[in-house]
């Protein structure tokens, strides 16, 4: 029996290595890679106050300054159908996971004293 008391280090050795792999593939963005990126947000998300009137009248929000992370999640949900917004479930869908960090980072880094920019 004492032949079976490694079992317990294998399974925790096997857990460890899986979450290696796991972090391996978490995608980074790139801010100026979402500089090119975000030409499809700003025509929404550039606008003071503006509303969307289709499905419903829906307040956009301005990005600039968000967490980049929330903004990939909240992309890769609208992508896989779990936010249910049509035009943003269309645009999610042309993105990759690296699209979506790209765009996260940007709109991130953009602050209240980043110089005027129309595509915050």
């Amino acid at each position: 029996m004492k032949k079976l008391t490694f079992l317990p280090y294998l399974a925790v050795a096997a857990t460890l290595a899986f979450a290696g792999v796991a972090q391996a593939d978490e995608v980074k963005g790139n801010a100026a890679a979402g500089n090119a990126k975000v030409w499809l947000c700003v025509g929404c998300h550039s606008i003071p106050d503006y509303r969307a009137d289709y499905p419903l009248v829906y307040k956009v929000p301005m990005l600039g300054g968000q967490n980049g992370a929330y903004i990939a999640t909240a992309l890769s949900e609208y992508k896989k159908g779990e936010r249910k917004h049509p035009t943003m479930r269309a645009i999610a869908a042309s993105l990759s996971d690296q699209d979506m960090a790209d765009i996260g980072e940007y709109y991130a880094a953009q602050t209240a004293s980043t110089p005027n920019n129309p595509l915050k």
